[in-house]
């Protein structure tokens, strides 16, 4: 990601505008669909579901990266400098690398839970408990610690001019050596799984199915989750992919910083950070589940709405009814 050194220059009026809403979209986006995928799980009891869990574990690390991250990187296009601090600047960038290796991660080991779960249901029972899941949860976490834990000290604050920087501390290397590897482990590998692991679900789903008889509604269940987790899986892949592109052509391609390639890079940062507010969407429209789940909340919040403006009306009444006795009895 971009320090804030990338942001200064002339000419770049519009962007300090434009490029500020599209992150407010997303943040707005992104807040409140992944609080209502968190709020559909926990308030209708889903997590002891092994899927769920991991579902529930991507929207925590969606949460996460969309309140910690992006309204920081926000005030790059909008402010003449770094503003928030040396701190700041260390745990930012950190909190961005360690929710992508917990997207990635997640979405790795939902591919293998998906696999085993349809490929063999019966002997994967043992394996597929909330306990387990909530173990890999945990390993999923310590791993991603341990991947951006490096990025606490990539980045530092500088004085540049007269602007304080918050830009990357490292020599050309080791940076180069790091973003090489984030690429490998946060993207690369996790992509390898996924794709063998759908490849093979989907393929046995579509053999394991008699033409004359038609699935069961057991496997018929397991194909509609497997397809959304596989949507979202495919996004994430889409969304990330220009933001490495890009890095791996910074260190070895042809990219040359001007006008042009700027806009490129900030685009991919629009749809690497716009991953995190998509996930509630392909929920709501693969799901019947999620979506009767996202209208038992709103309809709850209605109720709740009207039956407060009911109590003022109620209250606002009895106010004016006992005003007006006084001036009865005069």
């Amino acid at each position: 990601m971009n320090g804030s050194a990338g942001s200064s220059g002339a000419g770049r009026q519009p962007e300090a505008v434009i490029i500020p809403l599209l992150f407010l979209l997303i943040f707005l986006m992104g807040t409140v669909g992944n609080c209502l995928v968190l709020a559909v799980l926990l308030r209708n009891g889903q997590v002891k579901n092994t899927t769920n869990l991991f579902i529930l574990n991507l929207g925590v690390a969606d949460l996460c990266f969309i309140l910690f991250c992006i309204p920081f990187q926000a005030t790059i296009y909008t402010l003449e400098g770094w503003v928030f601090g040396p701190f700041m600047c260390k745990a930012v960038h950190f909190f961005i690398y360690l929710t992508m290796y917990a997207s990635s991660f997640t979405l790795a080991t939902v591919s293998l839970d998906r696999y085993s779960a349809i490929r063999y249901p019966l002997h994967s029972r043992q394996l597929r408990t909330p306990r387990n899941a909530l173990v890999a949860i945990g390993v999923i976490w310590g791993l991603s610690f341990i991947f951006s834990g490096p990025y606490l000290s990539y980045y530092q604050e500088f004085q540049l001019a007269n602007l304080t920087v918050c830009h990357p501390a490292w020599e050309t290397s080791r940076r180069k050596v790091m973003d090489v590897c984030t690429f490998v482990f946060s993207y690369i590998i996790p992509v390898l799984v996924l794709s063998l692991t759908y490849l093979r679900t989907l393929r046995y789903l579509w053999k394991s199915v008699d033409p004359l008889q038609g699935a069961s509604e057991s496997k018929k269940a397991k194909r509609k989750v497997t397809r959304m987790i596989v949507i979202v899986a495919i996004l994430f892949c889409l969304c990330w992919l220009p933001h490495h592109l890009i890095i791996l052509c910074l260190w070895f391609g042809h990219f040359p910083l001007n006008q042009a390639t700027y806009a490129l890079r900030v685009l991919s940062h629009l749809i690497s950070y716009a991953n995190s507010c998509v996930n509630p969407i392909v929920y709501a429209l693969a799901s019947k589940h999620f979506r009767q789940g996202f209208k038992k909340i709103f309809t709850c919040l209605l109720r709740q709405k009207a039956a407060k403006e009911a109590q003022v009306a109620r209250a606002t009444n009895v106010l004016s009814t006992l005003q007006a006795e006084p001036s009865k009895e005069t």
